[in-house]
């Protein structure tokens, strides 16, 4: 038995690695990795097709529970949970393990925990085939075993990361600059580089780095760059779970709060997207001025509640009566303040509604209008955003990697459509969007859909949306009467940027949309 237990031990070290992996890469979600797990076996049988893993599990049951009859049927489940779930490696390849400080404690609690299971089973209870079965239970509950770790840890790292949030707190209150709050389902991070652009002429600025948009992001941010003449910090925040913008807004509070946009990005965290507007709306709370995009209804019903109290800066891409209204005229983008026309200029992949906001906030800051026209044409494109690039073979490069969702998906369709309508040949490499609750198939079913009449080759990456979007863009491609849409699956990415490197030329042009980590399969 004792022998037994060093095996279960090293097999369960072996698989403990791949979901202390996905721990990491989701934020240290308490549950995220049993959600993934079953994810992976293919437990959850509608979110992607995965039999093989799904007959690997099946066989590690019938290890288990054939232990009750034969003790070394255990070995069975040893060896699915070693070489299990195939596809998600234990290395990584987009996303490896980062042995964190964090990390270290989160593994070094799982350890203990399941050691003290594998040898309370070995000694404390009689050997019989009850222990070779509990013995086996705990190495295939290898990834609930990580989520109860993760569960024990979240209070010590709420009392690490307290010590941080002081520091910050306090090092921002003593400097003392005017905070705009920036969230939103998408669109933080460009209306942020938007903002930061537009008032860097005129005010010294610090805007939170890449996706720097959480507790520990804020408060690195805030403790390394906030320096003493900093006038202006703008801040995203993101929320993964109920009341986090309201627990950043209580230590970084907001005098400017932006909401860019609602929509079904964390659908499948928050439920409704009623209840993801109530999320973001915190941010409004401690803010005296309110910038918000009116072409979403949520956020126009929205505005219309907060004006009571604070002051509402209305923008918008469609309603030239907001405060702020950009419009997009072929390749160029017309600029509206208060219904009259300020400005005309081209930055081809710039988000009209996501301008707009910036300019509302930025007048709000102090900058004057000319300021803000003058430095319109040379707005900064977000990295992986509708980023152009040419290839080392000449063919074009739309990278909107990340930047995925039912607007975002749209919007890049179009560009690739309408900046790139000369192109001989148009691509578009996708694993489809994610974390859209009820709405993921069908959402990603008619991106294929559009895709597909844009495209004459259409490649799917992986397996993740793999039913939808091959069920999107076959029905598409049979309606076309003029050509048919090349329809393509590769497993990941780099398998899809190869074919892209052997079959496209100088005149051609290829869209990645989105980019998925290898744990999403």
């Amino acid at each position: 038995m004792i022998f037994s237990a060093l095996i279960a031990l090293v097999v369960s070290s072996i698989a403990a690695l791949r979901w202390l992996r996905v721990a990491q890469r989701e934020h240290y979600i308490v549950g995220s990795v049993v959600q993934f797990g079953s994810r992976w076996w293919g437990i959850r049988t509608n979110w992607a097709d995965m039999g093989v893993n799904r007959a690997l599990f099946v066989l590690a049951l019938i290890g288990l529970f054939g232990t009750l009859i034969f003790s070394w049927f255990y070995l069975i489940s040893f060896v699915v949970v070693v070489i299990g779930p195939l596809g998600l490696g234990i290395r990584g390849t987009s996303s490896k393990l980062n042995w964190t400080r964090r990390l270290k404690t989160l593994a070094l609690v799982w350890f203990l925990l399941q050691l003290i299971l594998i040898v309370f089973v070995a000694i404390v209870l009689p050997q019989s085939l009850w222990s070779f079965f509990l013995l086996d239970l705990i190495v295939i509950a290898t990834p609930v075993i990580v989520d109860l770790s993760l569960w024990l840890t979240f209070p010590l790292e709420q009392a690490v990361s307290k010590k941080y949030v002081q520091t910050a707190e306090s090092k921002l209150k003593s400097i003392s600059p005017t905070i705009v709050g920036i969230t939103g389902s998408f669109g933080k991070t460009t209306t942020k580089g938007y903002l930061a652009h537009l008032v860097s002429g005129s005010k010294q600025v610090l805007a939170t780095p890449r996706s720097f948009n959480t507790t520990a992001g804020l408060a690195r941010s805030i403790n390394s760059q906030l320096s003493s003449d900093v006038e202006v910090f703008i801040a995203e925040m993101g929320t993964y779970g109920r009341g986090e913008i309201a627990q950043l807004c209580s230590w970084v509070p907001p005098d400017i709060g932006i909401i860019t946009a609602i929509g079904p990005v964390h659908l499948e965290r928050f439920g409704t997207e009623d209840k993801i507007v109530k999320e973001k709306s915190e941010i409004l709370e401690r803010a005296t001025i309110a910038v918000l995009n009116i072409d979403d209804e949520r956020l126009s019903n929205l505005a219309a509640q907060v004006a009571r109290g604070k002051k509402v800066i209305t923008c918008s891409a469609l309603n030239q009566n907001a405060f702020v209204c950009v419009k997009k005229t072929q390749d160029n983008l017309d600029v509206y303040i208060k219904g009259e026309k300020v400005t005309t200029f081209s930055v081809p992949s710039a988000a009209p509604t996501n301008v707009a906001c910036a300019i509302g906030a930025a007048i709000e800051l102090g900058v004057t209008i000319p300021a803000i026209v003058k430095a319109l044409p040379t707005l900064p494109v977000a990295p992986n955003r509708l980023t152009f690039s040419t290839s080392d073979r000449g063919f074009s490069i739309i990278d909107d990697t990340y930047n995925s969702n039912p607007s975002g998906c749209k919007a890049a369709l179009s560009v690739l459509a309408n900046t790139f309508k000369d192109s001989s040949r148009k691509v578009v490499v996708t694993p489809g969007m994610i974390e859209l609750g009820s709405r993921q198939e069908i959402d990603n079913e008619l991106f294929a859909r559009q895709a597909v009449l844009v495209a004459d080759d259409f490649i799917v990456v992986g397996k993740t949306n793999k039913k939808a979007l091959l069920k999107g863009a076959k029905a598409a491609s049979d309606e076309q009467l003029d050509k048919k849409s090349s329809i393509r699956v590769v497993k990941n990415r780099a398998e899809a940027v190869a074919w892209v490197r052997q079959n496209l030329g100088p005149t051609d042009v290829v869209l990645y949309e989105n980019d998925l980590p290898d744990h999403f399969a």
